[in-house]
């Protein structure tokens, strides 16, 4: 028998780098009695970082899904990790919770990894809360991050406890809204409850005041019995949390040592009693712009927001119910790709243990095994039923390599590994580009790419190097120029001739027809690349057969594809064919391409080529501490500053920059701000390069082709 929606608690634990998710999960398992002891980080035996990878880093790399049993509810809790570049673990458990608990360290207070999350918090508007950890640390500052979260996040940010003695000697937390002080034994555990000192009367009836202002605001019968009354009665305040804390009025503040297991209850207790169930928050987005209630009627719809491979089970899937109940057995039709999977076995998970269970109701979260076509992102429906969940939008890739195996031989099967990590990981893109002739990966940062690399050569048995992308230039010409060529072979059986005369010119929109030339046809092609070719055909008099300008066409383009400067990609050019012979035997199609790439490629030289590099727009928030030398760092990149302004408590710096100074540029910014900055980069234009880097990049090509 499963939980029922509304007694049902879906929380993510997020927060920076070392804040304590992972102990405090540790804390919240034992308070709960789901294990019997604690394991810590240092030992490398907690339930949350159970993967071989994160014992040995002693940090959380992936999300891991636990649950509680409290009172008569379930608590559902996904443990995140820290590090910005595993941020897709955080966005996808972020989808499928309903409260998020963002952990706050006392010691370094509101870190870089915290308002990064914040941008996702009020992306989804989930319901939040803050729990200052580590208050019995000896440089805790509990006032300093409570002000730090205020002036952050703002006033809604509202303290319910404070602890009385900060700091090593740590045992004491005043709960200003049950108005009782909790005096913890020393070993931790289940507090003693005592009423307040006189000397903190005062502090605690004004928190307390002010939380019943907030919650009485929330309701217009709770205002007016606010005002009749003074106060608030302990079932009408906590209605007015509830609903202040749904609509992200209030974020509610609570301090606790998950190392010492003192205030973790408490914290639990608040969760179960006032947070949000799955049915208290709003139906969800679907594709089509309607909604989905959840609720236990009607069909059946999960949301698969996670998949990991292991070798021995395959596909590990955890998916969200978002509607009716699932039960062991039951066939869903994948909505994406018209599957049919079968649901042999449901689990709830606690860590990598798994527990079998019968079903799933509406809200809930669970496991399964061995889906066939079904991955991160994608929903399952009861026949009949169709429904797409909104997906999740994860954020752009910031960085950029080429890989290479240690041999040809070895490319299949790390493609295979590559695509595989793809499906569990879609924040990893892996591209094979045709027109750089590279593999080419697409991630978050270097650590995503170092753990995505350990994982394949530990995993899945193959080896692989980083390389830096070659750049996509492209090439094209600036002035008019006329050039012929004549093929002609002779190889004592049918010969091949072919003579092509033709002008080149730079294309633009809207230019006029070619001066002295009489156009019979007119070609536009868009290419695959990028710009345009225009072809035309201008001869008089039958010299070429017209039947010809297919192959004269097929011989330019495949130049183009491969440019005479650097061998990139050649756009914006319109060829005029107005002349040439033909013999009427040994004419044919592979004479006039063979004649026409090679007029296009010496016309190409004389009309002054000129190679063009990709510019992308950047977009950098950082501190006002590190905006100096990011703004001295873009300056040796060839930068133009398009602009600046203040985003939030972010300085905002706009730049156009050449793609080819960006390589690694996630690495480099991240240490010129300690963390404390963030940057999305959009293709704006081609433009020409420079003509030093022009001549560079045509030695090379000269180079490159002697070697080959």
């Amino acid at each position: 028998m499963g939980y029922d929606t509304k007694n049902i608690r879906n929380v993510v634990l997020l927060g920076h780098s070392g804040c304590g998710k992972t102990t405090f999960t540790e804390t919240m398992l034992f308070e709960a009695g789901a294990i019997s002891r604690r394991g810590t980080v240092e030992e490398g035996n907690t339930i949350s970082d159970f993967n071989a990878l994160e014992q040995e880093r002693s940090n959380s790399i992936f999300s891991t899904l636990m649950h509680v049993s409290w009172k008569d509810s379930k608590i559902n809790i996904i443990d995140t990790p820290g590090l910005d570049d595993f941020v897709g673990e955080v966005v996808s458990s972020m989808k499928v919770s309903d409260t998020s608990v963002m952990l706050l360290n006392a010691k370094n207070g509101v870190e870089v990894g915290t308002e990064l999350i914040w941008d996702y918090i009020e992306q989804f508007k989930t319901p939040a809360m803050f729990v200052i950890n580590q208050v019995d640390h000896e440089k805790a500052d509990f006032e300093a991050t409570l002000e730090q979260a205020i002036n952050r996040f703002g006033p809604k940010v509202l303290a319910f406890q404070y602890p009385l003695n900060p700091g090593t000697g740590f045992n004491s937390i005043i709960d200003a809204l049950r108005m009782v002080m909790y005096v913890f034994p020393p070993d931790g555990g289940k507090p003693e409850k005592k009423e307040i000192p006189a000397s903190e009367r005062d502090r605690a009836l004004a928190m307390h005041n002010a939380l019943v202002e907030a919650a009485a605001e929330e309701n217009e019968g709770l205002m007016e019995r606010f005002f009749e009354e003074g106060t608030l009665s302990e079932e009408d305040l906590a209605d007015g949390l509830r609903i202040g804390i749904g609509k992200q009025d209030i974020f509610p503040v609570f301090c606790c040592s998950a190392t010492r297991n003192m205030g973790s209850g408490r914290i639990m207790g608040f969760i179960n009693d006032i947070c949000p169930s799955p049915t208290d928050r709003p139906p969800k987005k679907l594709e089509n712009g309607t909604t989905l209630p959840c609720v236990t009627q009607g069909p059946t719809t999960i949301f698969i927001y996670k998949t990991i491979y292991t070798a021995r089970v395959g596909n590990v899937s955890y998916f969200k119910v978002y509607s009716g109940v699932l039960k062991s057995g039951d066939e869903l039709v994948n909505a994406a790709n018209d599957g049919t999977e079968r649901f042999s076995s449901l689990f709830l998970a606690n860590g990598k243990n798994r527990d079998q269970v019968d079903e799933l109701r509406a809200g809930d979260l669970g496991v399964t095994v061995k889906l066939k076509n079904s991955h991160t992102n994608q929903t399952l429906n009861t026949k009949g039923t169709d429904r797409q969940i909104a997906r999740i939008k994860f954020p752009e890739p910031r960085l950029h390599v080429a890989v290479e195996p240690p041999s040809k031989n070895d490319m299949e099967k790390l493609m295979r590994a590559l695509h595989l990590i793809e499906e569990e990981d879609p924040t990893l893109v892996v591209e094979q580009s045709a027109t750089l002739k590279q593999t080419l990966l697409h991630a978050q940062g270097q650590l995503h790419l170092d753990i995505i690399k350990y994982r394949i050569e530990q995993v899945y048995g193959v080896s692989m190097d980083f390389v830096k992308p070659r750049i996509p230039y492209r090439e094209t010409i600036t002035k008019e120029a006329n050039e012929m060529y004549r093929h002609k072979k002779q190889t004592g059986g049918a010969g091949q001739f072919a003579e092509v005369h033709m002008r080149i010119e730079p294309y633009f929109e809207g230019m006029a027809d070619p001066t002295a030339l009489s156009v019979k046809k007119t070609e536009v092609d868009q290419l695959p690349w990028g710009g345009k070719l225009v072809f035309l055909w201008c001869i008089v008099g039958g010299s070429i057969d017209a039947k010809f300008s297919n192959a004269i066409k097929k011989g330019i383009l495949q130049k183009m594809e491969e440019g005479p400067l650097t061998g990139s990609n050649c756009q914006d050019i319109r060829v005029s064919i107005y002349d040439g012979k033909m013999h009427p035997v040994d004419s044919n199609d592979m004479a006039f391409m063979l004649a026409a790439t090679q007029a296009f490629k010496a016309a190409f030289q004389k009309s002054q080529p000129q190679i063009l590099e990709p510019i992308y727009e950047l977009d950098i928030l950082c501190s006002d501490e590190a905006m100096g030398d990011i703004m001295g760092d873009l300056q040796t990149r060839r930068a133009i500053i398009m602009g600046m302004d203040s985003e939030g408590h972010y300085q905002k710096i706009i730049a156009k920059v050449p793609l080819a100074e960006l390589y690694q540029y996630s690495s480099i910014l991240r240490s010129l701000s300690q963390g404390r900055a963030k940057f999305t980069q959009t293709f704006l234009e081609y433009a020409s390069v420079p003509g030093d880097i022009q001549a560079r990049l045509i030695e090379a090509h000269k180079d490159e082709d002697e070697e080959e």
